[in-house]
């Protein structure tokens, strides 16, 4: 992976009503360049939320999210500074792998030399012809993926990105994903799968009701804990 000169993303007091409920409340964490962040928390903690409000999709009550120190809306080319993967489903079914990043490109002044890199990196080069439609879950998270890297980005943000991998494919994503950060990307993934985190973060975030209830390094984090798991698990259930 060539490197490339992170971002940090930084949120401070965050906050945000949703149909009567507080779904972020005074959130305030950063993750910095050169590093994987992991965003831990339950169904319905805010984690989603708390990732679309960074990429400018869901507006804040009050607070900010930003990029570079910058609303993400607000940089020029915003597919240089941050790719996302938040849904597996953003390509439409019945348009190829390689026409989706086309004009994904195109809409972003990218080359196609963008497109084919993206394509090689994901391991999707012999089925760029393929509709999304015909796509298992495994293959549509591998194209979220090169959808968020097209514009070889200096932040990558992804949430769930180990959904319908298989064992080697998880293997694949866990080198990926270290690689960047090795290179001075800033990486921040949610995830459930505590056991793959462990492997590659090297800090933690855990948000818990829409609160941030721990922010540290994972060597920190973990303590005497034996594993990541139980000292996640611990830390809401001591709430």
């Amino acid at each position: 992976m060539p490197e490339r000169s992170g971002s940090a993303i930084e949120v401070e007091n965050a906050s945000k009503v949703l149909d009567g409920v507080r779904v972020l409340d005074r959130v305030s964490f950063t993750a910095e360049p050169g590093r994987v962040t992991a965003f831990l928390g339950p169904n319905g903690a805010g984690k989603s939320t708390t990732l679309r409000a960074i990429l400018g999709i869901d507006h804040l009550d009050s607070g900010r999210a930003v990029i570079g120190g910058r609303p993400f809306r607000e940089h020029p080319q915003p597919l240089q500074v941050a790719g996302a993967l938040l849904s597996p489903d953003a390509a439409h079914p019945a348009r190829s792998t390689r026409g989706h990043l086309r004009i994904l490109a195109a809409s972003n002044g990218l080359s196609r030399t963008a497109v084919d890199r993206a394509l090689e990196l994901v391991g999707l080069r012999d089925l760029a012809d393929l509709p999304a439609g015909q796509m298992s879950l495994g293959m549509k998270q591998r194209l979220g993926l090169a959808t968020a890297l097209i514009g070889d980005p200096a932040v990558v943000i992804l949430d769930e990105p180990h959904n319908g991998l298989d064992t080697a494919a998880i293997r694949w994503l866990r080198g990926v994903l270290r690689s960047l950060a090795d290179a001075g990307r800033t990486v921040l993934v949610s995830s459930h799968l505590m056991a793959e985190v462990e492997l590659i973060a090297d800090d933690v975030v855990v948000i818990d009701e829409g609160r941030i209830i721990a922010a540290d390094t994972l060597e920190r984090f973990l303590g005497i804990s034996g594993s990541l798991e139980d000292r996640y698990l611990g830390e809401l259930s001591s709430r």
